[in-house]
């Protein structure tokens, strides 16, 4: 017997899910506040509120699990392997390195435009007989008895009432369905906002990813397609960042990133329209009460700074359907409570990893005392330089020891 799961929320976690649903034969309803583009031209991928101007650095796993749903053809025209990382802190000796070929793997990730990304998947998923696309609604009730989970939704004049034996909360940091269901959240705010943008370099990128630790924040340059073009992510102190955003202040931000990064990349000769999102870490109490799971940005929001956000969702989503494959083998309730219990704990080792990895690189970083500095950058060149150590995070960064 077919079964039918809803998601809510059809950015890029929630359309990667559906297709990973529809391959082991359950159907989707998938909910999208906020109505799709059209893509009335191949060569281009408008922006969308779930695919904007960021890019996402896709770990070894997430390209695994791309080429499982066979979208990876697709998405690779689009994307840029990370063949070298290297970590310095501006004014400082510290450095790491990491080269793809002394770890014998092709490449540490792939980096690719959001927008890209949103265009493949909504592609796809539009063509699966499977997969219902609603968009342009906004849910308005979610409740749940002992049978059904139920949905109460607005779509211009009509009103839609659904029920599912599972409903999956995809619906971002501010989720409507985690308040709903009275969960709670604790979260903290980092004082900052991340500046996103494309920028063009006199060198070539060579396919070398920079995390840069500045004052003014921690600099991510990664490659992108086109010899000279870099994806900038540069969180800032909240406030500073208007300086930088307006057309007439290019050469100012460009001069910005000059001073910050140096000549490693030659000249930085043009940038892209700049925008802001502001930074906090949210996370969930629970992410799965009764016949309800929460994933994506509503179940646990983190800081960009090692860019495993999204990476860490995509395993989050990959485990829970190999949990509702087994149930769904076996003709038994999707929304058995226990069950999607068993896949929220089967989880809570890798979440808290990266969670307090990626929030102590924040606030380790970001303390400009002298001792802590000279211990950072000890760090570092200890990492470049005792054996065995690259290996194990190499591996940890790729999502391959989950």
């Amino acid at each position: 017997m077919q079964q039918e799961v809803i998601i809510v929320g059809g950015g890029m976690v929630g359309l990667s899910l559906a297709l990973m649903l529809v391959k082991t034969n359950i159907a989707v309803k998938l909910l999208e506040a906020v109505k799709y583009p059209d893509y009335d031209d191949e060569n281009l991928a408008p922006y969308h509120s779930s695919f904007d101007a960021r890019n996402s650095a896709l770990s070894r796993r997430s390209v695994q699990i791309y080429q499982e749903l066979d979208l990876w053809g697709a998405l690779q025209e689009h994307a840029t392997p990370i063949l070298e990382v290297n970590i310095t802190e501006q004014g400082s000796f510290g450095k790491a390195r990491l080269v793809a070929e002394q770890e014998k793997v092709e490449s540490f990730g792939q980096v690719i435009e959001n927008a890209w990304l949103g265009r493949v998947l909504l592609t796809q998923v539009k063509k699966e007989p499977l997969i219902e696309l609603i968009d342009g609604v906004q849910v308005t009730s979610l409740t749940q008895d002992a049978d059904f989970a139920y949905i109460q939704a607005q779509r211009g004049e009509s009103l839609l009432k659904l029920q599912s034996k599972l409903v999956i909360a995809a619906d971002g940091r501010d989720s409507f369905c985690r308040k709903a269901l009275g969960i709670g959240a604790s979260e903290h705010y980092y004082d900052q906002v991340a500046i996103v943008t494309t920028v063009q370099t006199s060198k070539p990128h060579h396919h070398v990813g920079f995390e840069r630790f500045s004052h003014l924040g921690p600099l991510a340059l990664l490659p992108l397609p086109g010899e000279y073009r870099r994806s900038v992510v540069w969180p800032v102190k909240k406030g500073t960042e208007s300086e930088w955003l307006s057309e007439e202040n290019d050469q100012h931000f460009l001069d910005a990133l000059q001073d910050t990064y140096g000549d490693r990349a030659g000249k930085f000769q043009k940038t892209g329209r700049r925008f802001s999102f502001p930074l906090s870490q949210v996370l969930a109490e629970k992410q799965a009460v009764g016949r309800v799971v929460l994933m994506g940005n509503a179940a646990h929001t983190i800081h960009p700074v090692a860019g495993q956000g999204f990476n860490l969702c995509m395993r989050d989503a990959h485990v829970l359907v190999r949990y509702l494959k087994e149930q769904q083998a076996q003709a038994a309730d999707l929304g058995d409570a226990v069950v999607l219990q068993d896949y929220e704990k089967s989880r809570l080792n890798d979440q808290q990893r990266v969670i307090k990895f990626c929030d102590s690189v924040v606030r380790g970083f970001s303390n400009q005392n002298p001792f802590l500095k000279l211990m950072r950058n000890t760090g570092l060149v200890a990492f470049d330089t005792v054996p065995g150590i690259k290996p194990l995070v190499a591996n940890y960064a790729m999502g391959l020891k989950a």
